[in-house]
Order: C-alpha cells, then structure tokens, then sequence
C-alpha cells in the first residue's frame, strides 16, 4: 500500500481516513468494528514500545493504523485474533515467531526488511526497559546444558533427519556452519570448501597431526582435514543422524582409517591431540560450561598444542533470541569475545587471532534461505505449513540479526602460553587453492 508524503494512506472506495490525537493513522476497511478501545489502545502502546517502526498495523477487523512517520510503510502486520495481540505485548521476542508460525499474526511485505527494521528499531527503543530486562533475566533464560540436557537440545534440532538438510545445505560437505566469500560471487559449496581451508590454514596443519574435533556436525571438516591436509582426526558428536552420516561418508571416501566419529560429548574428549578445532559447537554450551570446555581443551592438548573457535556471538552479554531458543535451537547462547576468554584465561592459552566474518555468515545464510525456499513443497509435505513458516522465520531472522549486528561470527585461534611457530604475516592464509 502507497502512502502520501503527508503520512496519511491512501483509501478505498469502502473505507475513510481519520488521524487521532496521537497521530495514528487509522482506515475503515468497512468490516462490521469488533475491537473494543482497549485492543487499540495496546497496539498504540505496542508501536511506541518498539520505537514507532514504519509499519501498518491492522486488527482483526480490518481497521488499519499506522503512527505519524516521515518513511513510507515498508510492511502490513496483520492481527487474527484478540490474543494475538496481548501474546505478543506480553513479549514481543518470544511470542512474535509463534504466532507468525501459526498464521495468527501475518506479515504483507518483504519479510527480511521487515525484520531488519524491527530490529533496528527494537535496538533502540527496548535494551534499556525494565521490561526487556525482566524478559531476558527471568522470563526466558535458556534451557541447561547438561550432559542430558545437551543431548535432548541436540536432538530437537540435528535429529530432524539429514533429508531435510540436504535440501538446502552445500552439497560438498554439508557444512552448517557459516561460508567464506573471498570472492561475493561464489556458490555455496565454492565458498564452503574456501571455509574449509581457511580453517586449515589457520591451524597450520601438517600431514601426520592429530586433530580433536568438538561437535562435528555431518562430519565434512574433519574429512577434508583428512584428506587435504594428512592429518588423522577424532571428531565428537552427540547427533546420531549426524554420527551415522558421518561414518558412512567416511567409509565411502575411503577416509575410515585415519577419521574416527565418536557419539560422546565433548566432556568426555580423551586422548592428546595437536590441534584442537570447534566449528559451531560453542554456541550449545552455554556460558556457564565455558571454563568445563577450557578444562577439557587443556586436558587434551599437546604442550605445543593450538586450536581453533568458530562461534557465532555478540558485541555484549546477551541472550540468544527467545524464540529461537525455544522453538529452534534450545539451550543455543552466543556469547560475547570478553565471556569466550572464559575458555582460555583460566588455563594460559594465547590468543593469536580473532576474525569477524559477521557478513559471511548473512551471505551464507541467503543462499541456505533460497534453497529452502526452491524446496519448500517437499519440507511442507514432510513436515507441515507450521514447520516452514517457522524455519522461513527462523532464516530470514538470522540474516537480519547479522545485517544489523545483532549477531556477530567469530573465528579465534589460540595456542599453549610458550608457542613460538606462529608465522610472521596473514599471508598463508590467502594463498592460492
């Protein structure tokens, strides 16, 4: 829908314009007025709690409002029902992802503008309310990871069955993690395999280490290590489909000698190593394990040891998503550079490096949504329309969180306190494939 420059919406033949003292912008639609003043009242309340983003709100009469802006609508929320509304006023983050999912709040428009405007609106307006900070603290703190806890977590979201990844993940190395673009213009399995080695090089492998891997997903890092690099690797993971793709994929490269898939957790890592890697695997155990992951790493590393932390994370201390965590990734925290020191000071690793490749993962992200969506028909006939409107959420949510730096992606390699075989320059991590 077009809107003026004086703000005001364009109307239709049925319906009339009208602005109240508040500068809400309301339009008949010309439906028979079932909202009482308070339901409208709230939505007045809901926009200014938000910020006033440049949105059209209408509820479930068809009445449509929108607060005095200088920016063109850039999207129609449409309320179903009463109760969507009050769920969502009772906590925007957490109960705005339910009712998308379930049709009972529609977004008319470019879903990942919306998103992107949301947050940055929200960024401003709602750190700092009492409300917000209630939410957070109390309200929807994550789930444990416990040795059961972390099981039960993987499960709900590795264990949909490798299907359903393999419609959307690269077709190289099914790498859930995000990509490397060197190059903007690479495919996904391009810029997969270019993550691949940019970890490697970053490690410094050398034919004849042995490697640990924490939380291996479908098993394809530690593979190409294997195979690219001569290393021998053991890779822990607590996903059974992944375990079992894994060591099928292993068997069928001819890789099974010198890759073992271990279905344990990371605590129970056993053995010394050269190298230490986790890709992905940080962001489900939880700040308050950081030190338990910093013990295992010290446990089973060499004295000239190094290693590796991919993980998404924050700028600061802050939860991951409500919704996500409760719906998609349970018991998921992404955390801050100053909490992830949790893992190395206490046992005198030197960090080296740190690379933020926050973008990368927005870009990755973007090709992942494309294949989802190139494949909807076969996840809906899988699954069901709830399961993609949620996933379709969860997706374009993702890209939003790291286009606006909501969420961050970091890559730090650290070593034993005494390493001194670190090279002089980046330069080997750009050389030629």
């Amino acid at each position: 829908m077009q809107q003026q420059k004086q703000q005001t919406l364009n109307t239709t033949q049925s319906g009339s314009v009208e602005r109240n003292k508040l500068g809400v912008v309301a339009k008949s639609a010309g439906k028979p007025n079932s909202v009482n003043l308070l339901d409208r009242w709230l939505l007045r309340q809901m926009s200014a709690l938000v910020g006033h983003p440049p949105f059209i709100a209408s509820l479930w009469d068809g009445v449509e409002y929108m607060h005095q802006t200088e920016q063109p609508a850039l999207a129609h929320l449409k309320f179903k029902d009463r109760g969507s509304l009050y769920w969502l006023l009772l906590d925007p983050e957490l109960h705005f992802g339910d009712l998308y999912s379930t049709g009972r709040l529609e977004v008319d428009g470019d879903l990942l503008q919306f998103l992107e405007t949301a947050y940055r609106s929200m960024a401003i307006s709602l750190p700092n309310s009492l409300f917000s900070k209630f939410a957070k603290t109390w309200m929807n703190r994550p789930r444990a990871n416990s040795m059961h806890g972390s099981k039960t977590n993987i499960h709900h979201h590795y264990d949909l069955g490798n299907k359903f990844y393999e419609l959307w993940l690269d077709k190289e190395a099914m790498q859930y993690t995000c990509a490397y673009f060197p190059d903007p213009d690479m495919s996904i399995e391009q810029a997969q395999i270019a993550k691949l080695h940019h970890v490697c090089r970053k490690l410094q492998l050398k034919p004849g280490d042995s490697v640990v891997e924490a939380g291996c997903g479908w098993g394809g890092l530690s593979r190409f290590m294997a195979k690219h690099y001569g290393v021998t690797v053991k890779a822990y993971n607590i996903s059974h489909e992944q375990i079992v793709y894994a060591r099928s994929k292993a068997l069928q490269e001819g890789l099974a000698d010198r890759v073992e898939y271990v279905e344990d957790d990371y605590r129970n890592i056993e053995g010394e190593y050269d190298v230490f890697v986790s890709v992905g695997m940080l962001e489900h155990v939880g700040n308050r394990d950081y030190k338990t992951l910093g013990k295992v790493v010290n446990r089973c590393l060499k004295p000239d040891g190094r290693g590796l932390v991919h993980s998404i994370g924050r700028n600061s201390h802050c939860p991951m998503n409500a919704w996500i965590e409760k719906r998609i990734f349970p018991g998921a925290y992404p955390p801050s550079i100053k909490e992830m020191m949790d893992i190395f000071e206490p046992y005198d690793f030197s960090v080296q490096d740190v690379e933020n490749l926050r973008l990368h993962y927005s870009k990755t992200l973007e090709h992942w949504w494309q294949r989802f969506e190139e494949n909807v028909d076969t996840i809906r006939d899988d699954f069901d329309d709830t399961f993609v409107r949620a996933w379709r959420l969860y997706l374009a949510g993702s890209i939003a969180a790291f286009n606006t730096s909501e969420l961050q992606l970091f890559q730090i390699v650290f070593t034993r306190a005494a390493h001194n075989e670190l090279p002089w320059s980046r330069a080997h991590l750009y050389s030629q494939d």
